[in-house]
């Protein structure tokens, strides 16, 4: 029987090869990537079969990392409204100078053998299904309560995600400050969704009105 794999060492080294295959790019072999490591080969093999193995373990480390990252931030908030701006602030701001990590690792993943990818594409969607399906239920109960208007909270979700997503991508392409596009999204889309004790006031006033 195999020895018991080292879990951190093998975390770490996912960490150290990712860097080193972005100099080295994809299509290094294992044989050259373990010399970069200062390792032998059938080291190297022993921890990772092959560089999409080493992407698998280096996207579930990056993706866990920001997790806890985001709902630190998210959890400092009550209203959902909030807790969507904090997600996308803490995001941007947890990548912000190593996005170029993000998107290597998704190019790692669209060179991987097909039958791969759809366990890439899972390793993403477990971390944040949860997530996910507890801020829908958070928005339908604020919008259920009053503290929100009506909306379809799984295309706000959606619309939030693509944000996250396509701002990380046109930071690394563009260069752009992503201050001003926060502050529009939470001026334009966000805030207008929360209702004020005013917009309730008069939301009652209205009511009101009907029934006389």
């Amino acid at each position: 029987m195999g020895r018991p794999l080292d879990i951190e060492k093998r975390r770490q080294l996912a960490r150290r090869a990712i860097s080193a295959l972005q100099e080295l790019g994809l299509e290094t072999s294992m044989a050259r990537l373990a010399e970069a490591l200062g390792m032998k080969r059938p080291t190297l093999l022993y921890y990772f079969p092959d560089i999409a193995a080493i992407a698998e373990s280096a996207l579930e480390d990056v993706l866990a990392e920001q997790a806890l990252y985001v709902l630190e931030r998210i959890a400092q908030h009550e209203h959902p409204v909030d807790q969507l701006y904090a997600q996308v602030t803490a995001i941007h701001a947890f990548h912000h100078g190593r996005e170029d990590r993000l998107l290597f690792l998704g190019q790692a993943i669209g060179a991987a053998p097909r039958e791969r990818m759809q366990r890439f594409i899972d390793i993403g969607n477990v971390v944040f299904a949860a997530h996910r399906e507890a801020m829908v239920a958070r928005i339908r109960a604020a919008i259920a309560a009053g503290t929100m208007h009506a909306c379809d909270p799984l295309a706000l979700m959606q619309l939030v995600r693509s944000v996250n997503d396509g701002l990380v991508v046109q930071r690394v392409m563009t260069g752009i400050d992503l201050a001003p596009v926060h502050r529009f999204l939470w001026e334009h889309v966000l805030a207008p969704l929360k209702k004020t004790s005013n917009s309730k006031k008069t939301a009652k006033k209205r009511s009101q009105r009907k029934r006389r």
